[in-house]
C-alpha cells in the first residue's frame, strides 16, 4: 500500500508536469530492458508505473487525497487497519513481459476483509452489508495491469494502429491518439485483473522509439538531407524522405549547408487537430580525395574574392 507521491518522490501538491517529469526519470532508470539482472528494479518499475497511473487519473487522485482509497486503488481499510500479509496477490503480481510489454498488479478482496470485521453478508450486487444500519460499500475492482508498448517513430507520427497481445492472450488493434509521445498513457477499460467488483483496466504507456535519421521537435519532424555539390550549386529537384512517403523537393540554386526548407503537414498529428511540418536541413556532402574537384577549386577565380565569415568579424 505504497504512497504514490512517495513512490515518485513528490510532494502532495505536485502538478501534472512535475508528475510526468518524475515518472519519466524513474521509468528510464528502472526500465527492465536496462536492468535485466536486477529483479528489484523490475518490481520498482511496476510500482512507479502504478503510482503514475493513479496520480494522472484525476478522480482516483482526488479519492486518494481524501483517504477513500489506498495507493493500490482499493477502498481504504476502516479504523486505520493497513493491508496485512493476508492480502491475495494476483497472478501477475510479480510482473511479466509479453511481446514487448511489461505488466504486473495486485488484487485484494476487500469484501472478505469487511465481512470478517463486521460479520456482514455479501449483497447480490457485489457489495455487502456492513452491519451498521445496512449501509453498503462497493466491492473492489481487480487491479489494473500496466503495459509498456514500444512504438516505431514513423508509426507514432502517422498514427498507425498497433497490434497488441494482452495478458489474457487476446489481441487487439490499438488506435494511437493525436499528440502521442513517450509517456502517453492509454486506458483499456475492463482489460485488467478480475476482482469481486469486476475487472480492472489495462494501462498502456507508450514509448516512441528513436529513428535513424528523423528527429522529433514538438509536433515537427527534423531531418538532415545530404546534397551533392552540383545539386547545391545548380539547384533542382531531389528526392527527400518523409514519415509518410518520399517527395520531390525543390533545392534553390546556390544553396549552402544549413539552409532549412519546410514541408507543410509532414510532421506529427496535433492534439488540437492538424499536423506539424517537416523541417529539412540541406547539407552539402563533398567527396573525399577528388583530384578533379581539387584542381577546379585551385583554379577557380572567385575563391579568393569572398569571405563568408565577414559578418563574424574575422
Amino acid at each position: 500500500m505504497a504512497d504514490p507521491y512517495a513512490t515518485l518522490g513528490l510532494a502532495r501538491g505536485a502538478d501534472e508536469a512535475d508528475i510526468k517529469k518524475a515518472y519519466r526519470k524513474l521509468a528510464k532508470e528502472l526500465h527492465p530492458d536496462r536492468n535485466k539482472d536486477n529483479p528489484k528494479a523490475s518490481e520498482r518499475f511496476s510500482q512507479v508505473t502504478s503510482a503514475y497511473d493513479l496520480l494522472t487519473d484525476k478522480d482516483k487522485r482526488a479519492r486518494f487525497d481524501r483517504g477513500e482509497i489506498d495507493g493500490d486503488g482499493n477502498p481504504a481499510s476502516p479504523f486505520g487497519f493497513g493491508q496485512g500479509g493476508g492480502g491475495a496477490r494476483g497472478a501477475g503480481g510479480g510482473g511479466f513481459r509479453s511481446q514487448g510489454f511489461e505488466f504486473g498488479g495486485d488484487t485484494a478482496d476487500m469484501g472478505d476483509i469487511f465481512e470478517g470485521l463486521f460479520g456482514g453478508a455479501r449483497s447480490g450486487g457485489g457489495g455487502f452489508a456492513s452491519g451498521f444500519g445496512g449501509s453498503r460499500r462497493t466491492a473492489a475492482k481487480g487491479a489494473n495491469i500496466a503495459y509498456r508498448l514500444a512504438v516505431p517513430f514513423v508509426d507514432a507520427a502517422t498514427l498507425a494502429p498497433q497490434r497488441v497481445t494482452l495478458a489474457d492472450g487476446k489481441s487487439l488493434d490499438l488506435k494511437l491518439p493525436a499528440g502521442v509521445e513517450t509517456g502517453t498513457q492509454m486506458r483499456l477499460a475492463g482489460r485488467g485483473e478480475e476482482g469481486p467488483g469486476g475487472p480492472g483496466d489495462a494501462i498502456v504507456t507508450i514509448d516512441v522509439q528513436p529513428h535513424r535519421f528523423f528527429v522529433r521537435d514538438g509536433d515537427d519532424v527534423r531531418v538532415d538531407l545530404p546534397l551533392t555539390l552540383a545539386e547545391a550549386v545548380l539547384g533542382g529537384q531531389v528526392r527527400a524522405p518523409t514519415v509518410d512517403k518520399p517527395v520531390m523537393l525543390t533545392v534553390p540554386k546556390g544553396t549552402s549547408s544549413g539552409r532549412v526548407l519546410r514541408l507543410k503537414g509532414k510532421g506529427f498529428h496535433k492534439k488540437g487537430g492538424g499536423r506539424g511540418d517537416q523541417l529539412v536541413t540541406l547539407m552539402v556532402d563533398l567527396p573525399a580525395d577528388d583530384a578533379e574537384l581539387e584542381r577546379f577549386v585551385e583554379n577557380w577565380a572567385g575563391r579568393e574574392h569572398r569571405n563568408p565569415r565577414a559578418s563574424m568579424g574575422v
